[in-house]
């Protein structure tokens, strides 16, 4: 086992079955723990589709010790929070607590998530809880369509599918089902625990040794090296409505991907949630036809998607359309001026700023960085990273990613 000293800010350990710490000391009296896992929906299989987020649920439901309503009241009993989500390619366990409760939040962490036993008579429960869930995702347009424009444009590869899977998916699951899955896709050398709070790391270390390293050592394979033949998809679907939401895009660059840094950049500047973003400025408060307009950009481990959302009456779907792919043309074909740039940099760092406000936050943020690529950048670095972005580096990617005939589109009428 290796004690690697990160930075000033972040501290770092590997215990010998391969899991990594990292960790912020902080004074706070409240304390954030989590277990990032590399495993998501992309990693399942098409007849599983929805089986991540099931498991995510269901680890909650008992384990060889605790009964569902001691695990839940474990942390939840004395003012804490315990939580879970689950993304295309991670699964996240975490809570928030009193400082004072840290061995308890860590041996429930560890419990549940290597020792759930996953009984039949829960999942019954919670298929229902889940395919509750589907029924109101399905009845949010708004944010069906980042899912269903996905799939467009990924098709029947694994960034295609559905986070919730469907409904009757969901309802052949089983513990068999629950436990192939995660013997298939869960390794401790691609696991990360995270923390920020108010205790030392070598006592930090010493806690998580004593739940934590009791567990066999299982080693990973490289995985999902997927091959994506993209072409432009165009899409109209009927779902009667009154407000018509549309959906324009590209398939776009990794994290891993040295443009990553610049294509953030861009986007922010672009359709941000900020009230002075570009696509606002120029669509929103110039013509008054959309009620939101959005950009938005999700990188992953070999890939990332680009979209912009617009939500409108009907009758103006086709001019929001127009309007929108004017905009990504302009910054395709005209360089940005050195004014917006620097405007964009200071807002985006403005913006990180207050997000690492949150210890909790900051506590995910740092789990997942490290689990990718094996460091955590702080906030300084990141900065730096803005700074260095160039006019000629915006417009190389705007040129690569908002070309007209490369886009597709989903529009709900």
């Amino acid at each position: 086992m290796k004690n690697l000293s990160e930075s000033n800010t972040y501290n770092r350990y590997t215990l010998s079955n391969g899991i990594r710490i990292i960790h912020k000391y902080t004074d706070s009296p409240v304390a954030h723990l989590g277990i990032t896992i590399d495993a998501g929906s992309r990693d399942e299989k098409p007849y599983e589709n929805g089986i991540a987020h099931f498991i995510e649920h269901c680890i909650f439901k008992g384990t060889a010790t605790k009964p569902y309503c001691r695990i839940l009241s474990r942390i939840d009993g004395v003012g804490g929070e315990l939580n879970a989500y689950t993304t295309k390619e991670e699964t996240v366990v975490y809570a928030t607590f009193l400082t004072s409760y840290y061995e308890r939040a860590a041996e429930l962490l560890c419990d549940i998530t290597f020792n759930s036993i996953f009984p039949e008579k829960e999942l019954e429960k919670e298929k229902s809880v889940v395919i509750d869930e589907i029924n109101s995702y399905e009845d949010s347009p708004s944010e069906l369509i980042y899912d269903e424009f996905e799939q467009l444009v990924f098709g029947r590869t694994g960034l295609g599918r559905m986070i919730l899977g469907t409904q009757d998916k969901v309802s052949g699951f089983n513990g068999a089902m629950i436990r192939d899955f995660i013997q298939r896709n869960w390794f401790t050398d691609r696991m990360v625990i995270s923390t920020v709070g108010n205790i030392d790391f070598d006592k930090f270390v010493r806690l998580v040794q004593k739940y934590f390293s009791k567990v066999p050592a299982k080693l990973s394979a490289d995985k999902r090296r997927t091959t994506y033949h993209y072409y432009p998809k165009h899409a109209v679907k009927n779902r009667d409505t009154y407000q018509a939401h549309v959906m324009i895009g590209n398939i776009c660059y990794s994290y891993r991907n040295n443009k990553y840094i610049a294509f953030s950049l861009l986007n922010n500047i672009l359709g941000s949630n900020a009230m002075n973003s570009v696509l606002n400025m120029h669509i929103r408060e110039k013509y008054g036809n959309t009620y939101a307009i959005e950009s938005s950009y999700t990188a992953y481990r070999d890939s990332g998607i680009f979209q912009v959302y617009a939500g409108c009456e009907t009758h103006f779907a086709e001019k929001i359309t127009q309007l929108i792919v004017k905009e990504l043309e302009t910054f395709a074909n005209k360089r940005i001026t050195q004014s917006l740039l620097t405007r964009g940099k200071q807002q985006l760092k403005g913006q990180l700023a207050i997000q690492y406000d949150s210890n909790q936050n900051e506590m995910l943020s740092i789990g997942k960085a490290l689990l990718n690529f094996d460091k955590a950048a702080t906030i300084e670095e990141t900065f730096r990273q803005i700074d260095e972005v160039s006019a000629n580096d915006i417009s190389e990617v705007a040129g690569e990613i908002f070309v007209a005939d490369k886009l597709s589109s989903i529009i709900y009428i």
